[in-house]
C-alpha cells in the first residue's frame, strides 16, 4: 500500500481545514464571535471528507472482512474517548460516542443497525431503551443512563481489499459500533457484569463520513489545525486487535475457536494480520 501517498493527502486536508473553535479568534472584539466564521472565510471554506473513489467490482482481485476492537484505555486510543465534560469543552469537541449520538438524535444518520450485518434498523426509541435504563426505588425513580465515560472501546468493521487497476492493498471502513456495559445491569448490585462489553449500535460509516470529519480532534502539535474523527478512522490512526474474520464457519469469532487463552488468542489475531499484509506481496509475486 503506497502509505506515503495518502498521508500526504491526509496532511493537505487537513491543513486545509480550520477548526470552529480557533476560527475568527484572532479577529473577534467580543467572546460571542470566537468561533463564528466571517463571510470571507465561509466563502472559500471547502472543507469536505475526501470523496472514496468508484471501485468496480471487478477491480477487486482479493478481499477480506475482518472485525476489529479498539481498546479506549490505550494512550493511543484516547482521542476517541475525550472529551468526556461536555461542561468545560468547546461545542464543536466531543467524544466519538457524542458525535454519533448526536448524529443519530438529530436525524443526521439514519443507517443505525443492531448488528453489523445491518440487518435490523434501529430508531430512537429503542435507540433510548439501549442506552436508558428507568428503574422504580420506592417513591423515586433511578434514571441510569450510559455516557461517554461508560465506553471502553470501538467494534469496526472494514473490508481490505487489493485494488487491481491500482495495484495497492486498501481498507476500506464499512461500520462502527460504540461497546459499553448493559444498560440494564448498571445500579444493579446482584449482577457482576463490569468485566463485560457490549455492541450498542452499528452505525453504517459512510453515512456518517459528513458528520464525522465536521467533529474535530485536538492535535496536541498544533491546535490551529486540527484532525477530524473521519480522517482519524481513515488513515487507521488507532490500535486495533482483530477479533473476526469472514470464514467458513459462520464466520465465527477468534474466541469461539480459541478459547481460554488470551495470548493464543492475540497470536491468531497477529497471524491473520501477517496473512492480510503479505498478500499484497503475494499479489506482485504471482
Amino acid at each position: 500500500m503506497n502509505w506515503k501517498r495518502f498521508y500526504m493527502i491526509l496532511v493537505l486536508v487537513t491543513t486545509v481545514g480550520v477548526t470552529n473553535a480557533q476560527s475568527n479568534l484572532l479577529n473577534a472584539k467580543k467572546a460571542g464571535e470566537i468561533g463564528v466564521k466571517s463571510e470571507e472565510q465561509k466563502a472559500v471554506d471547502k472543507d469536505k471528507p475526501l470523496p472514496y473513489g468508484y471501485i468496480a467490482d471487478r477491480d477487486v482481485l482479493w478481499s477480506k472482512v475482518v472485525w476489529e476492537y479498539v481498546d479506549l484505555s490505550q494512550k493511543i486510543n484516547l482521542p476517541y474517548y475525550f472529551p468526556i465534560d461536555t461542561l468545560n469543552a468547546p461545542s464543536n469537541r466531543r467524544s466519538l460516542f457524542d458525535t454519533l449520538l448526536k448524529g443519530v438524535k438529530s436525524g443526521q444518520l439514519t443507517e443505525v443497525y443492531t448488528d453489523s450485518y445491518f440487518t435490523s434498523k434501529v430508531n430512537i426509541d429503542e435507540l433510548d431503551q439501549l442506552l436508558v435504563n428507568s428503574r422504580q426505588n420506592g417513591d423515586y425513580v433511578d434514571n441510569y443512563e450510559i455516557k461517554s465515560e461508560l465506553i471502553e472501546g470501538y467494534m469496526l468493521k472494514g473490508m481490505w481489499y487489493f485494488d487491481k487497476r491500482q495495484g495497492e492493498l486498501k481498507y476500506r471502513l464499512l461500520a462502527i459500533a460504540p461497546m459499553g456495559p448493559d444498560v440494564q445491569s448498571l445500579g444493579v448490585e446482584e449482577i457482576d457484569d463490569s468485566e463485560n462489553v457490549y455492541e450498542l449500535f452499528w452505525v453504517f460509516y459512510p453515512e456518517a463520513r459528513d458528520l464525522l470529519h465536521k467533529a474535530k480532534v485536538f492535535n496536541p502539535k498544533n491546535s490551529s489545525q486540527p484532525i477530524s474523527y473521519d480522517n482519524l478512522l481513515n488513515a487507521r490512526r488507532f490500535n486495533a486487535t482483530i477479533v473476526k474474520e469472514e470464514n467458513i464457519y459462520g464466520n465465527r469469532g477468534i474466541k469461539d475457536y480459541v478459547r481460554g487463552n488470551s495470548l493464543f488468542q492475540l497470536l491468531e489475531a497477529d497471524k491473520i494480520k501477517d496473512g492480510i499484509r503479505n498478500r499484497e506481496m503475494d499479489m506482485w509475486n504471482y
